[in-house]
């Protein structure tokens, strides 16, 4: 099943693994030999990979598999030149265009939060009387 996600999404290891044909053993394998793959690690040590992780981990492929270049050459390729020398900055102006505009709130809005605000306010006052009165 292909994963039809945007560049900005997060992905987990059997996502990428079948984003790009390889198996999932690989990318750990790989993590062990290039620190500059960080996926976020959740409970259980579930992976999730950032966008950068993905360019890094594609970037990783193309030299191994495409250019027959060795881990150590990639290793070293990258403690040259860098790693964004590689990737460039085009993840992340990807990540932010996406992000939604702002707009001003009208009045009637703002009143709505606000009144909504107190009342947030007012519940976690009594909350915190009935732990205490719990304790």
């Amino acid at each position: 099943m292909p994963v039809n996600k945007s560049k900005a999404a997060f992905r987990t290891i059997a996502e990428l693994a079948e984003e790009l044909g390889v198996a999932t053993h690989v990318l750990r394998f790989w993590e062990t030999k290039f620190e500059q793959i960080k996926p976020m690690k959740r409970s259980g040590g579930r992976r999730y990979y950032r966008p950068d992780d993905v360019e890094i981990i594609k970037t990783i492929q193309h030299y191994l598999y495409d250019k027959r270049y060795t881990i150590e050459g990639v290793q070293k390729m990258f403690k040259e030149k860098g790693v964004k020398a590689f990737i460039g900055e085009e993840i992340q102006k990807d990540f932010f265009a996406s992000a939604p505009q702002t707009s001003e709130m009208d009045d009637k809005t703002r009143e709505l939060l606000l009144n909504l605000q107190e009342q947030l306010k007012s519940l976690k006052d009594e909350l915190n009387q009935a732990l205490k009165a719990v304790k």
